[in-house]
């Protein structure tokens, strides 16, 4: 059975295999129906995965991967309908050298994002919108939505949006570990020399780029961000966003989670958060590790706004860093859905939904990769869900938030755009 406690998604469109051929009819139906996103029957999405390092191979197609948490193989088994894949490169120091390898990583991340498609044409296609999640899912594809994390190796130019708006970017996040020209994060690299609130949240760039992003359709992720940055991304934008990849500050205060007002905000603009399955965030880390990076950190003379570590000393630190972190016992499913009870019950079940982060750290016990997810549906359900609270935390409430992006685009700059 599949996520929603429904079998997995059919082979692909015009093929039986041996199912009783109304069935299939009545069900690929059922999907093409369901015009409003709290009809989405038998979807399940993911608005936040990584790629695997494997990506990187010759030849990676995202079929089968015993070494990532995601593969087309296990989504199919697990009932995952579609996944948001993060185009994603970390932040480095912000000079010249660093930001030219960073847009040639990103460009074959890319690469690796589209391969997923364009070498499993039976099992996958592209979507670039809620209809195309669905029509993927008539057809017993699964769809591949592309995202973006971290707007650093764009530069200083608006028009890499554009650029990347027609590679299929659909909804992208400004900042991850570290601030950048676009925006501070919730985590500054103390690594790179950042001082916290080094942007006043948004930098101009930034501001300049929240109406671009709203003029094009994107939907903006407001994860990572600093709390600065949050709630002027909210106060800018004319479309609702999305927080793809956080958990609530309420039950581990930790400043990638969201405070409780960031909550009430995200919901006054009809935003969405995503419960994230990612362990730290869901448990609070002990004393005992806590003390232990400090330590680090004034090993490595690490304050706000000091001096960057060599390329070495930052590849040293970071794998100290996740020595000590690695040592944590990971939370669990009942963690996970602890912070899901927690959202639902401030802001109400039209404003939450459920991500991995697989593949960078995301991934919890009982929900070890995209196979696992129907462990989460079975704890909604025991928790007293119904099925259309489940539907709407797998799929609903992201596919909502995306169309409503899309309906408060400009018109008027797609086609001035287009005569560029």
């Amino acid at each position: 059975m599949g996520i929603n406690g429904r079998r997995p998604w059919p082979r692909f469109a015009g093929s039986n295999h041996g199912r009783n051929p109304v069935k299939i009819s009545l069900f690929v139906l059922s999907l093409s129906i369901a015009a409003a996103p709290a009809a989405a029957q038998s979807l399940a999405i993911d608005p936040h995965v990584d790629l695997p390092k494997s990506a990187a191979a010759p030849g990676w197609s995202g079929k089968t991967d015993p070494t990532s948490q995601f593969d087309l193989d296990r989504a199919r088994a697990g009932g995952l309908a579609a996944a948001a894949i993060a185009l994603f490169v970390p932040q480095g120091t912000r000079d010249a050298s660093t930001l030219a390898k960073a847009q040639a990583e990103l460009r074959a991340r890319d690469g690796a994002i589209h391969a997923i498609v364009e070498r499993n044409p039976a099992l996958a296609v592209f979507a670039r919108s809620p209809a195309d999640v669905r029509h993927a899912a008539a057809s017993g594809k699964f769809a591949v939505i592309e995202s973006f994390l971290n707007a650093w190796p764009l530069g200083n130019d608006l028009d890499q949006f554009d650029y990347w708006y027609g590679r299929g970017v659909r909804i992208l996040g400004f900042v991850h570990a570290g601030n950048n020209q676009f925006a501070d994060s919730s985590r500054p690299a103390l690594q790179f020399g950042d001082t916290p609130g080094e942007n006043g949240g948004l930098s101009p760039l930034g501001k300049a780029a929240v109406r671009r992003l709203n003029d094009l359709g994107v939907l903006i992720d407001v994860s990572q961000l600093s709390d600065a940055a949050f709630d002027q991304v909210l106060a800018l934008s004319r479309a609702p966003v999305i927080a793809s990849h956080s958990d609530v500050r309420g039950l581990v205060d930790n400043s990638r989670n969201l405070s409780d007002g960031q909550l009430d905000a995200l919901k006054a603009r009809g935003g969405v958060v995503a419960i994230n399955a990612f362990s730290a965030y869901l448990r609070a880390r002990s004393p005992e590790t806590l003390a232990a990076v400090a330590a680090l950190q004034r090993e490595y003379g690490l304050k706000p706004g000091g001096a960057a570590l060599s390329l070495g000393k930052q590849a040293e630190y970071d794998q100290r860093y996740h020595d000590i972190v690695g040592k944590e016992p990971r939370a669990g499913v009942a963690d996970l859905v602890n912070a899901v009870d927690y959202a639902v019950k401030r802001i109400g079940i039209d404003h939450v939904a459920l991500s991995s982060d697989f593949n960078h750290g995301g991934g919890v016990e009982g929900w070890a990769d995209v196979g696992e997810g129907g462990n989460v549906t079975a704890e909604l359900k025991r928790r007293g869900y119904s099925a259309g609270d489940i539907d709407k935390l797998w799929s609903g409430n992201v596919l909502r938030v995306w169309q409503a992006a899309l309906d408060a685009r400009d018109p008027a700059y797609r086609r001035a755009a287009s005569r560029r």
